[in-house]
């Protein structure tokens, strides 16, 4: 990469300065938090839309983990709703309740041995749940009464209703810290409005708080990647919000089936190893003290249930099944013949290893894509239901374009909503052979879940995707944990991305950040010296430098940020993007026509488009061509201008020219993956606005990707019974 002077306007790629409380990659892929997207989706049509089918596979998942608590009349009884170690734990949770074992051994106990998880057998794919349906207007009346006698937001209301249901005013009279269900809502405020309303009545250490507390918690670790957390650190959090006894706090909790709790041994550290990971010089532990080292986790039961269901579904798809026959087998001779015409070694490795294996992982960058579209055209060629999968509509269009069959390429959002692809068998089951997942970094579980219970016993699935790049932003990492476990074949691509950006970006990805030839202004920086500035350059390089000296128009370069927040976050650079390439009024609730947009239909994905209009009926958007309205009331919470997104939005998409901003308070919120991420988006072009000096170097050499608690990796490793 070679610098170049502060008054050269050639293009530049810029990430923007990162918010504290929400960095980008816990924004739930498009709203500037997550738990803003998570109300977005809706849109107001007649039939049911893609975004509403999308929420009613999610809600249909979630009805399930409900059938699975009984209705939660009264705790969950040990080992009706649960299986394995969380059973048996939940179990001996009960006996120190009763009096039966002392309360150490809950914590203390010695780590069970593997079970042997019996042989999975596929269900019948649940049915699409209805249409969401606005809460009745007297529900919303009533909240409303008891939020203002508590001194909350009016405007709390409706979302209470529809969370909380048709009770939710007696709910929240009778445990006001229901209200912490609600996104945004801290637990001050929290405590505050249950202060107004019990008076005296209630305290820190109140069972409800508590165990309100601790789901809370558990739901911001999701908003971070986390399927579970430690137990010493929910207590340690627990403690820090003056409960008095965190131990008997979360205790209360799993008694409740707020929380679940897990065991896991640690079998895969060496014995020699101290818990930091250094190698002990001292004396030896006992044998029994190692013996006993465990993690004790804890879990929300809808991502225990996804975890549990996705990890016995790849077990059943590597499997077969126990199907007497596997609809998608070819003669091995055409299989080999396919693979001896493909374009390249790699691609002809990995029509060797779907040929011969139900479960494949793939890895690769950006250039390796074309070899899992290369299994797919040579599967359709051989008579077989052969689909791919992408993370976004981009990447949709990529995939049909390399595959040369534009029906063989469709959103994954889209596939399980039944808005693409080849709809569902009488079983309920998606009707194909092989599935190829690409982007497959971007599976959260809960996706994961849903996808591998649409496949029918037999159905080849192929996950394929690049490493490197930020993970979902959705809790899990599914891919990852894929991979870590080895548990089913892998095809590590050998074909390398091609130019200057491919070659700096493969350097990201092994922790160097090289000096690169770039004859073509393929790669430029540009540096500034604070976030003003980084701005300034930013929109002439958009709208004036790339077009003038590339050719690309302003509409084809994206900005990448860091954050949503800050003097050089998406907020201040679509403002200022705005203000160049489209100024208006914002008459449409801050937006006008040709504004480009990101909408968020569902938390974590993020869709580009371009508003057209609004009217009674909503925001009218033109999204890649189709047309998309989002009501009025979703506006706010699911549309965002996009001229400049976080590198979490811009995942699974690339753009003929990036800038990628880079102001010194950007410094905090770089890593490998990141910076990887966000190099990558280009295709032709990479600006970088640098202002964090050797805080770039050093985030790619030494600031690995963080660190996501999840259970599927050890589900994954756990014997399999015969």
């Amino acid at each position: 990469m070679t610098a170049r002077p502060a008054g050269d306007d050639t293009p530049a790629d810029a990430p923007a300065t990162p918010t504290p409380e929400a960095p980008d990659d816990a924004d739930g892929g498009g709203a500037e938090t997550g738990d803003a997207g998570g109300e977005a989706g809706a849109e107001d049509a007649p039939a049911l839309s893609e975004a509403e089918a999308e929420l009613a596979a999610q809600r249909a998942l979630r009805e399930r983990i409900e059938e699975r608590k009984a209705a939660k009349d009264g705790p969950i009884e040990a080992g009706g709703k649960l299986s394995g170690a969380a059973a048996d734990l939940l179990a001996a949770v009960r006996a120190v309740e009763s009096g039966g074992k002392p309360a150490t051994d809950f914590f203390d106990s010695a780590a069970p041995a593997p079970a042997r998880r019996p042989a999975p057998v596929r269900e019948r794919a649940p049915e699409p749940a209805p249409a969401p349906r606005a809460a009745p207007a007297e529900t919303v009346t009533a909240v409303a009464a008891v939020l203002a006698a508590g001194g909350a937001p009016e405007a709390l209301a409706r979302p209470a209703a529809e969370r909380l249901g048709e009770r939710a005013a007696e709910l929240l009279r009778e445990d006001p810290w229901q209200l912490l269900a609600l996104p945004g809502v801290a637990p001050e405020q929290a405590d505050a409005f249950a202060r107004a309303l019990l008076g005296a009545a209630c305290g820190p250490d109140d069972e409800r708080r508590t165990a309100a507390l601790t789901g809370w918690l558990l739901e911001r670790a999701a908003l971070r990647g986390h399927t579970a957390q430690d137990a010493d650190q929910v207590r340690d959090a627990l403690g820090a919000r003056g409960v008095s006894d965190p131990a008997e706090a979360v205790r209360h909790a799993v008694a409740e089936g707020v929380v679940l709790v897990f065991q896991d041994g640690q079998e895969d550290e060496p014995a020699d190893a101290t818990e930091d990971g250094r190698e002990d010089g001292g004396a030896e532990e006992p044998a029994e003290e190692a013996a006993g080292s465990v993690q004790v986790l804890l879990g929300l039961d809808r991502y225990a249930l996804a975890e549990e269901s996705l990890a016995d579904g790849l077990a059943r798809l590597a499997n077969g099944g126990g199907a007497a026959t596997d609809p998608a087998t070819a003669p091995e001779a055409d299989w080999a013949r396919a693979a001896d015409a493909a374009p390249s070694p790699s691609a002809a490795e990995l029509i060797r290893t779907a040929a011969a294996h139900r479960l494949v992982a793939h890895t690769g960058g950006e250039t390796a894509r074309a070899e899992p579209a290369a299994l797919i055209a040579a599967a359709r060629g051989l008579g077989l239901r052969a689909l791919g999968a992408t993370h976004s509509e981009d990447g949709r269009r990529r995939l049909a374009r390399d595959t040369g069959a534009p029906e063989s390429a469709v959103t994954l959002a889209g596939l399980l909503s039944g808005a693409e692809g080849p709809g569902r068998d009488e079983e309920g089951a998606l009707a194909l052979d092989l599935l190829v997942v690409l982007d497959a970094p971007q599976l959260d579980v809960e996706t994961g879940a849903m996808l591998v219970e649409s496949l029918a016993d037999g159905t080849r699935l192929v996950l394929s995707g690049d490493p490197g790049v930020l993970g979902s932003a959705g809790a899990g990492q599914v891919f990852a944990d894929v991979l870590a476990a080895r548990a089913f074949p892998r095809v590590v691509s050998r074909t390398p991305d091609a130019g200057p950006i491919g070659e700096l970006v493969s350097g990201i990805g092994i922790g160097e950040l090289n000096q690169v030839a770039a004859p073509g202004k393929e790669v430029v920086i540009v540096p500034v010296r604070d976030a003003g500035e980084a701005v300034h350059r930013t929109v002439q390089l958009v709208a004036d430098s790339v077009p003038r000296a590339l050719g690309v128009p302003s509409g084809d370069t994206q900005v990448i940020t860091v954050g949503h927040g800050g003097a050089a976050g998406t907020r201040a650079l679509n403002e200022a993007l705005k203000q160049r390439l489209n100024p208006g009024p914002g008459r449409f609730g801050g937006f006008d026509p040709g504004d480009r947009v990101a909408h968020v239909p569902a938390p974590g994905r993020t869709v580009p488009g371009v508003v057209v209009s609004a009217d009674a009926e909503g925001l009218h958007l033109d999204c890649a061509g189709t047309p998309v309205v989002v009501p009025q009331e979703r506006v706010a919470g699911s549309v965002r201008h996009a001229w400049a997104l976080s590198a979490h939005q811009a995942a699974g998409m690339r753009w003929p020219a990036a800038v990628v901003v880079l102001p010194g308070d950007a410094a905090r919120g770089l890593s490998r993956p990141w910076v990887y991420t966000a190099f990558g988006r280009g295709e032709r072009h990479l600006s970088v606005v640098h202002g964090v000096d050797q805080a770039l170097p050093r985030a790619v050499a030494e600031v690995p990707a963080q660190e996501r608690t999840t259970r599927l990796r050890t589900l994954l490793e756990a014997p399999q019974a015969p």
